[in-house]
């Protein structure tokens, strides 16, 4: 029963939209479901890391570490400043998009994957809500350490599943979305969106 209940967390946690979804949906635009699909692959290295993390303890460092919590608050929010910006920028060369997209495809998908992996690993909300997430779906009388661990490997799955299907929904409606307009647009919400998300993760408390 925990294990459908854990599930079913995983699913409503997997559908709220955040900082990934953003990204993830900006690449797939952007460059196809390869891109869309390298993003969400780093996203998700990043959880099970963090998920691990928590699992061995590592995150409750981070938690009694002020300095170092503000320490990966700001980087993260840079981070997520940053690509706003670059967001902001490509929605106004609009003339160059086609030149843009190509260098992207061509890259392959290490940047897509390093551009998921980083945003996962540089947001400190991540390890905090793994340190308090999984433990509640532990039975009483199981390995801790080794439950937190599987619980991780099904979070990851579960999100794995979702984003797959986003990006797929992505992908079909790509002739409307990939529409210079319409996507010069799109980058514009997403840069407005990522940048209003960095500023909120430097002023918010813990």
């Amino acid at each position: 029963m925990y294990l459908l209940a854990f599930i079913g967390a995983c699913v409503l946690v997997a559908m709220v939209p955040g900082v990934s979804t953003a990204i993830i949906m900006r690449q797939t635009i952007r460059s196809g479901r390869g891109s869309g699909l390298a993003t969400t692959l780093g996203n998700e290295t990043g959880i099970l890391l963090w998920a691990l993390a928590a699992a061995f303890g590592l995150t409750a460092l981070l938690l009694a570490s002020q300095v170092a919590y503000d320490i990966m608050r700001i980087a993260g929010a840079v981070v997520l400043l940053v690509m706003g910006a670059q967001a902001l920028w490509q929605a106004r060369r609009a003339t160059a998009a086609a030149v843009e997209l190509q260098g992207e495809v061509a890259s392959g998908w290490r940047r897509p994957y390093l551009m998921g992996l980083g945003t996962c690993l540089a947001n400190p909300k991540a390890a905090v809500f793994a340190l308090s997430f999984l433990p509640q779906f532990v039975p009483e009388g199981q390995n801790v350490p080794l439950t937190l661990v599987a619980l991780a490997l099904i979070w990851v799955v579960v999100d794995t599943v979702w984003y797959g299907l986003v990006i797929w929904a992505v992908a079909r409606a790509k002739a409307v979305l990939g529409r210079p307009a319409v996507r010069r647009r799109l980058e514009q919400v997403s840069g407005i969106v990522l940048i209003g998300l960095g500023v909120r993760l430097v002023v918010e408390a813990r």
